[in-house]
């Protein structure tokens, strides 16, 4: 009976935020943008994605091949558009003949303004910006999921216990909450990232560590409301577990502001990223990142306008469009439509 009653409300759910056309737009072109930016490798590459060369065939964006392969010597890495072709050999390059990480050497100067070559310019290393906007909303995207994941997690484990079990536990670990948001995490976060060597899962596990306390207090006031409930009071009478209890009945009941908050809780994130990547506290170079683009912009800012435009355009569109799937999930999960 109550399985049956979920589904039919989640099915409203999903009708209701079918409804919301601008939010079912938003997902998809982020579903898009996603898919573009994972499979990055097949869209912006130095290396052809198959090339037949002296009568054999070759996978450059597969493999990683030497450069006594295609007998260029002195070298490790080929260079795949010196190569010396003859009749019968042939590639097929990416629509963007550039990784993240080259440097156009046939530029006069860095940065250069946009041009058939590079469609976004390129750096103040002569890379191409376009690459590294679509290398870069990768490991936004992987950054602010993972924190989210793991707030979400901590949060409701956190939050969850100290509003089932109420009492000491409840005021002890409201006591400890207190204390770690009144801390600076930003700050505290700068000065763990000088000390040790930023990597993206070093950046997911500090943050982690204070992203859960604004979930876990929303997780609390849920189990605090839910464990008074009729259905729990009957399922307790019933002989129900405390694990039952919990991950059966209050869990799936308490975690409504969560999901409504997840598209906002994933923006605001992304953002936290490019704040600190522009504040040269991020991803460590040559990792493309947006807010690094926009350091350079800073710098730059005289004459080098597409290092603003374009990554501004990216990480604004980005933001407008999470937060259009926010209001979808919000107008899906609100109580006064009578679908939660």
């Amino acid at each position: 009976m109550i399985e049956k009653r979920l589904n039919e409300l989640n099915r409203r759910r999903y009708v209701a935020f079918k409804s919301q056309r601008r939010s079912v737009f938003a997902f998809l072109v982020l579903v898009v943008v996603s898919f573009f930016s994972f499979t990055a490798e097949f869209w912006a590459n130095s290396k052809p994605l198959v090339m037949k060369h002296e009568g054999s065939i070759y996978f450059p964006v597969f493999v990683d091949y030497h450069a006594s392969t295609f007998a260029q010597e002195g070298r490790t890495i080929p260079d795949y558009r010196a190569l010396e072709t003859k009749e019968g050999d042939w590639a097929v390059w990416p629509l963007v003949s550039w990784d993240p990480f080259e440097s156009n050497k046939l530029v006069s100067n860095y940065p250069s303004k946009p041009s058939g070559s590079n469609l976004m310019g390129t750096d103040d290393r002569g890379r191409d910006v376009f690459a590294r906007l679509l290398y870069g909303y990768r490991y936004s995207i992987l950054y602010a999921v993972l924190v989210w994941f793991l707030s979400v997690v901590a949060g409701s484990a956190l939050g969850g216990v100290m509003g089932y079990v109420g009492g000491w536990t409840d005021i002890i670990g409201q006591r400890l909450t207190e204390i770690l948001s009144s801390i600076p995490y930003l700050f505290l976060l700068i000065i763990l990232v000088s000390i040790f060597q930023p990597t993206l899962w070093l950046l997911v596990a500090l943050t982690s560590i204070f992203g859960w306390i604004t979930i876990g207090a929303y997780v609390r006031g849920e189990f605090l409301k839910n464990r008074k409930m009729d259905f729990v009071e009957a399922a307790r009478a019933m002989g129900g577990s405390h694990a039952r209890i919990i991950f059966r009945h209050i869990l799936p009941n308490s975690l409504t502001p969560i999901i409504t908050f997840s598209p906002f809780i994933i923006a605001g994130n992304i953002t936290g990223l490019a704040a600190l990547d522009y504040l040269g506290f991020g991803l460590q170079e040559p990792t493309p990142s947006w807010g690094e683009l926009l350091n350079q912009a800073q710098k730059h800012f005289t004459f080098a306008w597409w290092l603003a435009a374009y990554p501004a355009t990216a990480l604004c569109s980005t933001l407008i469009l999470f937060s259009m799937v926010g209001e979808g999930v919000r107008a899906a999960f609100d109580p006064r439509k009578g679908v939660s």
